[in-house]
């Protein structure tokens, strides 16, 4: 019996057909991106104040050269660096031999002029009297009165001389102008010093301040600094509140830097003077935007963030200019806009367009 093959092959192949779809394909479940939990902060506007340091030394605010008035040699001296001293107190002596010498020239010269004065005075009463006798002429009465006058003039002339030799040989005699400290000695005995030229140098006890120098671009910083706080190295975690006393007009030949003086405004005795002082400068604040620098990362040595947005979660990097660096926090110039978030921790461990969960950082005040 001849059986016929077409059905058979039909449903054959309805088998395979559904063996086949039973056994298709299925597609692969999407895989969700990993997020990943960072912190982050909003730019905002905040008020961003700096401080600067400046290191000096401790001076009085009265430091006085001393100088002989005269010339000579130095005979003896009194004091040495850190004595103390009273208003008035021997500094050192000059040889006043010569001084000496000129003043009594001076004093013998006034004995003589007075003298010629007297014997003018008493021939000008002499002849008066004759004059009125009539025994002599006018013209001899006024050349006695004109040689009276002339005498006293020189009685005055050479007094002054006499006064002034008087006082060059008291000029021997250096002694302090005030009270105080002597901070520095420049002469010793047996030198030969010229008028003027310093032998000592006191510094009056009382009011002090530290000296520093100042870089011409921090001179409008200092002017306008929001407060002033010295600090000694002998007396760690002391600052004391000081006061812009002096800010020189002009530069030093040298250094190209100007000086300042800060003044203490409440020294204790632990202030000495001498002592290594740093002076902080503090700001007034402006209102910034900054930045963590712990946000901050380098692509080809310049600064970028990663940004995040806020519609979608990923994240984006972008370069940033800085300005300057205040404690934790770097200055933003440009790059950036208030209400933006930026990654603060983290940062080193995300790529760019990953998804992101923020966890809020504290805002910085």
């Amino acid at each position: 019996m001849k059986v016929n093959s077409l059905p058979f092959l039909a449903l054959l192949l309805g088998a395979v057909c559904a063996g086949l779809s039973g056994c298709g394909k299925k597609t692969a479940a999407p895989v969700p991106q990993d997020i990943r939990p960072v912190r982050a902060e909003q730019m905002g506007a905040h008020e961003v104040s700096s401080v600067n340091s400046y290191s000096g030394e401790v001076r009085a605010r009265f430091q006085t050269d001393l100088a002989f008035r005269v010339g000579g040699k130095i005979t003896a001296r009194q004091v040495e660096v850190g004595t103390q001293v009273k208003a008035g107190q021997l500094i050192a002596t000059i040889d006043p031999q010569d001084y000496a010498l000129a003043a009594s020239a001076a004093n013998s010269q006034l004995a003589a002029a007075r003298a010629e004065a007297l014997l003018a005075q008493q021939d000008l009463k002499r002849y008066t009297e004759l004059r009125a006798q009539n025994f002599i002429s006018q013209a001899e009465l006024d050349r006695r009165r004109t040689s009276a006058d002339s005498a006293a003039a020189k009685v005055r002339q050479v007094g002054a001389d006499a006064t002034r030799q008087g006082n060059q040989r008291e000029y021997t005699r250096l002694n302090a102008p005030h009270a105080g400290v002597i901070t520095r000695v420049n002469a010793e005995p047996g030198q030969v010093v010229a008028a003027g030229q310093a032998v000592a140098q006191v510094a009056r006890t009382g009011e002090m301040e530290a000296a520093i120098n100042v870089p011409e671009n921090e001179l409008d910083r200092v002017r306008q600094a929001k407060s002033l706080s010295i600090r000694l190295w002998s007396a760690q975690g002391k600052a004391y509140a000081g006061k812009l006393r002096e800010l020189s007009p002009v530069a030093d030949a040298a250094t190209r830097t100007y000086s300042a003086r800060i003044a203490f405004q409440k020294p204790d005795d632990d202030v000495k003077l001498g002592m290594t002082a740093t002076v902080d400068v503090a700001t007034n604040g402006v209102e910034n935007l900054s930045v963590a620098q712990a946000a901050l990362f380098e692509v080809n040595g310049h600064p970028q963030v990663w940004v995040v947005d806020p519609k979608t979660g990923q994240v984006a990097a972008r370069a940033v200019q800085l300005g300057s660096l205040i404690g934790e926090r770097a200055a933003i110039v440009s790059g950036l806009r208030a209400g933006e978030w930026v990654v603060t921790a983290g940062v080193h461990k995300i790529s760019p367009g990953q998804r992101v969960r923020l966890v809020r950082s504290a805002q910085p005040s």
